[in-house]
Formats: C-alpha cells, structure tokens, sequence
C-alpha cells in the first residue's frame, strides 16, 4: 500500500518514511502544496497524511481540492494547530481524521490502520486508475472530477477493465462481460466501442489509460 506524505518539515519526513518503511508501506513525499496537490491527483494512494501549515497551498485547500474533483483517498491532517475550530474545519474540508503534532507513531500507525480497515468496505464501490473514477453506487465514472457519460456496454467494459487494472483481459472475457457469453463477435463491435470509450476518458487529458495488448485483448493502466 502506498501512502503519500505532504509535509515541508524534513526531519518529521524522514521519521515518517523511515517508520512507515518498516512497517511495509511504500512511501511518496511531496514538501509544499502544490506538487502534493499534484501527486494526489496523479497517483493511487491508500492514506495521505497532510500538513496544514505548507507552502504554496495550505492542507485545507488541498483536501477541499481533491474532494471536489471526486477524489476520495483517505486523508490524516497532522497539525500543531490544536483548536477544536481548526479540527473542525479540517474535517468539513474532507480530512477523515485530525492527528495534533507531537503525536506519537503508535497512535498515528493505529489510526491509520483504521482508516484502511474502514477503506477496505468501500473499495468495491469505488475503483480508481489515475485520475479516473468508477463509483459504482452512483454508477458515475470521472476523470479529474468531471463527469464522463458512457453508454451501458462501455460502461460495462471499463467496469471489466478497472476491476482488472494493470493486468491483460482478454477480448473474450470483455465480450462476455459487455455482450453476454453467447454473443458471437462478426465484425469489430469490441474495437469500436473500444474506441469510443477511449476517446471519452482521454479526452481533455494527455496520458492514454487503456492500451492495446496485441494477440490478447486490452489493459487499463497509467
């Protein structure tokens, strides 16, 4: 599990990465707002433990920013900033816990653990690739927090995909999926749909996230 820390304290960092590291999480650091702003829409992080007090942009803009684009990583504010105001407004901004520096890492490692535990319950209903967002209770796909109408087959398709992200499905398991085990494929209805549903996800976006695996069928992946 990956987890990315947005904090500009370096020597705080570097006791987080260390603990973290030991502890089997891989780690992603970002030292002021904006490249954290950045890496959190870039990526797929399981946690991010966010600074308020940074440079560029402040730990509440940046939370508020991720949740209105529909980005839902589970957030842990850290902050010398002990007010129960403070705690309040960071928890209105998104931040799903409220952690007061000096903190101790038994506390911290328990409250993430927590946040996961509860995580792993919803992550079924809310599958992520990049910036594309597939939310299954709302049946409403994003990319960069703007809506992305699909028809039900190329619903079904990417659901196939995201659901597979990273590995190669076959053209047979997406027809299954899309059409049915019955359906027999006489022309290219996999490739066209295909296409429409690349053009929808890239469009507005430079990086391609569905790719061709020739003799085998099709990947979703940065």
């Amino acid at each position: 599990m990956a987890i990315l820390i947005i904090e500009d304290e370096k020597k705080l960092v570097n006791i987080l990465k260390k603990a973290l590291k030991e502890e089997r999480y891989s780690v992603d650091v970002a030292y002021d707002g904006e490249e954290g702003l950045s890496k959190a829409m870039r990526n797929n992080y399981s946690l991010i433990l966010l600074d308020v007090m940074l440079p560029s942009k402040d730990g509440f803009a940046i939370c508020r920013e991720l949740r209105a684009r529909h980005i839902h990583t589970p957030v842990i504010m850290l902050t010398a900033r002990g007010a129960i105001e403070d705690k309040v407004f960071g928890l209105d901004a998104g931040a799903d816990d409220y952690l007061i520096k000096p903190f101790s890492l038994i506390e911290l490692f328990s409250r993430i653990r927590a946040i996961l535990r509860r995580r792993k319950t919803t992550d079924e209903d809310m599958l992520k690739v990049a910036n594309l967002v597939m939310d299954k209770k709302k049946h409403e796909v994003t990319r960069g927090g703007v809506v992305i109408p699909l028809t039900p087959k190329e619903y079904k398709l990417l659901d196939t995909l995201i659901s597979r992200k990273g590995e190669a499905v076959k053209r047979r398991d997406l027809i299954d999926h899309a059409w049915g085990p019955t359906f027999k494929e006489v022309g290219n209805e996999l490739n066209v749909h295909i296409k429409y549903l690349r053009s929808k996800i890239n469009k507005g976006n430079k990086k391609p996230l569905i790719h061709t695996v020739r003799g085998v069928g099709f990947v979703l992946k940065e």
